[in-house]
C-alpha cells in the first residue's frame, strides 16, 4: 500500500520538483543529464525508448519529445532538431545531437526489423518458386557434401533432420524464415552446422537437426517479437539493426541449444518441450542484461 502511495507521489509530485532542482543544478536538462551519462548501446537507448509511453496524454507542446520514439528512418534527423528547439538545446551540442540521433535510429530499425523478420516468416515454403528450391537444395549440399541427394521427394532429406521425404511441409509455422535461418547458419559456420548434424545423430541424446532449428526459428523471432531482443541489438549495432542481425542470433540460439542440450542429458527426444522451455528461460533471463551480447562469435 505505501509502495502504491510513494509511487504516485513520487510521479505526479515529487519527480517534477527533482528534475526542476537538477536542472537548475547542472543547467541541463533531463534528457541532456540521460544522452550525456548513460553509456551507449541499450542502457541509454532503452532509456529514451521508455519515455515514449503515454504521448498522446501528454500537452501538445510536449508531444514532440515523446513522439520522438516513434519516428521512422527518414525523420530521425528532423526528429533530433525538433527535440532541440523544444527542449531549448543549443543545435551546436553535437554530442546531444549524435547520441540522440543513434538512439532514435537504433529505435526505428528495431521496428523495421521486425516488420521485415515477420514478412518474411509469412512467406509460404513453395516447391513450385525456383529461388525456395534453390535455397533447400543448398541447405544440403552444404551439410551433405559428400552424399547426393537423389531425389527431390526423399527420406534421405531424415537424414537432415526433417521429419518426411519433403521438408516443405515442415516450413508451415515458421515459412520461408526457417528455411533462410538454416541456411544462414550452414553458409556462415558450415563447420560448426555439420559438427551440430554429427552430435545430433547421437544413438541416445540425438535430436531432429533440422525441425530443432526450426523451433529456435520460432524462439528468436517469438523474442524479437516482444521486444527482448532489444537490449542485445541495441548493444550489437550503433545504428539500424539488420537482418543479418537477426540470423547471427539464430546462430547463437542454434549453437547454445545444441550444448544445453548434451549438458543436460534428457532421458529421450519425448521430454523436448520441458527443456526447450529451459533454454528459452535462460535465455531471457541473459537478455535482461543491459549489457548482453549473444553473439556466436563470443
Amino acid at each position: 500500500m505505501w509502495a502504491h502511495i510513494w509511487g504516485f507521489l513520487y510521479s505526479n509530485y515529487f519527480r517534477f520538483w527533482l528534475k526542476w532542482i537538477l536542472r537548475l543544478l547542472t543547467g541541463k536538462c533531463e534528457l541532456q543529464r540521460l544522452l550525456g551519462g548513460a553509456e551507449a548501446g541499450a542502457r541509454r537507448t532503452l532509456s529514451v525508448g521508455n519515455g515514449g509511453a503515454g504521448a498522446a496524454r501528454l500537452p501538445r507542446k510536449r508531444r514532440v519529445l515523446r513522439n520522438a520514439v516513434h519516428v521512422e528512418e527518414a525523420e530521425v534527423e528532423k526528429c533530433v532538431r525538433d527535440v532541440m528547439k523544444e527542449k531549448k538545446i543549443e543545435q551546436k551540442d553535437t554530442r546531444f545531437k549524435t547520441n540522440l540521433h543513434i538512439s532514435l535510429l537504433q529505435i526505428s530499425g528495431y521496428k523495421k526489423l521486425y516488420l521485415n523478420v515477420e514478412n518474411l516468416r509469412k512467406v509460404p515454403y513453395d516447391s513450385e518458386n525456383e529461388e525456395h528450391e534453390e535455397q533447400l537444395i543448398e541447405l544440403w549440399n552444404l551439410l551433405m557434401p559428400h552424399e547426393t541427394l537423389k531425389a527431390r521427394i526423399s527420406k534421405q532429406w531424415c537424414d537432415i533432420g526433417f521429419q518426411g521425404d519433403d521438408p516443405k511441409t515442415d516450413f508451415r509455422g515458421m515459412g520461408l524464415l526457417g528455411l533462410v535461418n538454416l541456411v544462414y547458419f550452414s553458409k556462415h559456420y558450415t563447420n560448426e552446422a555439420r559438427q551440430i548434424l554429427s552430435r545430433s545423430n547421437h544413438p541416445k541424446l540425438g535430436y531432429s537437426y533440422a525441425i530443432v532449428g526450426i523451433n529456435l526459428t520460432e524462439m528468436a523471432y517469438s523474442l524479437l517479437k516482444n521486444g527482448a531482443l532489444k537490449g542485445h541489438l541495441y548493444n550489437v549495432v550503433s545504428g539500424l539493426p539488420q537482418m543479418e542481425h537477426f540470423h547471427q542470433f539464430y546462430c547463437y540460439l542454434v549453437y547454445e541449444f545444441d550444448k544445453f542440450w548434451f549438458e543436460e542429458e534428457p532421458e529421450s527426444i519425448m521430454h523436448f518441450n520441458q527443456y526447450r522451455e529451459k533454454f528459452h528461460e535462460k535465455i531471457k533471463g541473459l537478455l535482461l542484461d543491459y549489457n548482453v551480447v549473444l553473439t556466436l562469435q563470443d
